[in-house]
């Protein structure tokens, strides 16, 4: 089970959607961050012309959703199926395996303490999600930053059990992340017009693999998905704004777009 978050989803939010009832020309799920129902219509289950909505949808079946409007009075959601990319439901399903993990966690020290397990991850969630976008990331900051949940307001035998397990459990990750840098030059010196703007490429931990016809692959590692996003959107903005000024051509896809 989720952690449910009160409310409504925002507009653009990734949710995770359990599909309940698929009609002719619509889709109606279970938001399970949020524990309420949304609906997706037949034309963003999928991009083109979709002659039976069963081939790509069936009830019971998990999806990552993206949400386009909220009417809040209404109690109404419309949902996205196909406007999620491949590396956004990777990134979302990664987020749900880390609060399922630190929920285990908490579960796990509880148990030790002969409490009731419910109690103490609700204890422990409503002090760190004061301070963190999620369960999990606090469990980091203390592996990697040697965080107190006692000083966050969790009970001190409590926070000693969970930070043992923490340690036990969880090491510092690394994800990779890719996406294809595409460069080009017509003018007589193009090619060495090409090689400045990878030189501008290359920051922090870049890796570059030539794939012929001026694309090259760049990846990179990070702790999360969104960091290395974020170093891989530098460094191909820095090569397209480098052989731009040169007047050649460029574009950056992430891989799964």
């Amino acid at each position: 089970m989720l952690l449910q978050k009160k409310g409504f989803p925002e507009e653009s939010e990734l949710v995770l959607c359990t599909i309940t009832n698929v009609q002719g020309h619509s889709v109606f799920a279970r938001i399970e961050d949020y524990g309420t129902s949304g609906m997706i219509h037949i034309s963003e289950v999928a991009p083109g012309r979709i002659r039976n909505i069963r081939d790509y949808v069936k009830e019971g079946k998990t999806v990552v959703c993206k949400v386009l409007r909220v009417n809040k009075e209404r109690g109404h959601v419309d949902l996205s199926l196909r406007r999620v990319t491949e590396s956004q439901r990777r990134s979302k399903i990664a987020d749900i395996k880390q609060q399922q993990k630190a929920k285990k966690i908490v579960e796990y020290a509880a148990k030790k303490l002969d409490i009731e397990p419910d109690n103490a991850y609700k204890e422990v969630s409503d002090k760190l999600l004061k301070e963190y976008d999620s369960v999990f990331i606090g469990f980091m900051d203390v592996v990697e930053n040697d965080a107190s949940l006692e000083k966050l307001g969790v009970s001190k035998a409590l926070a000693i059990e969970v930070e043992k397990v923490v340690r036990q459990r969880l090491k510092p990750e690394t994800v990779e992340v890719r996406g294809t840098l595409m460069l080009s030059s017509t003018a007589p010196d193009g090619v060495e017009k090409v090689r400045a703007a990878l030189k501008e490429a290359k920051i922090e931990n870049i890796e570059m693999k030539y794939l012929g016809a001026g694309r090259f692959l760049l990846g990179t590692k990070a702790s999360d998905y969104k960091s290395a996003e974020e170093i891989l959107k530098r460094s191909s903005e820095k090569a397209i704004t480098a052989i731009k000024k040169s007047g050649g051509l460029g574009d950056y896809k992430r891989k799964g777009e």
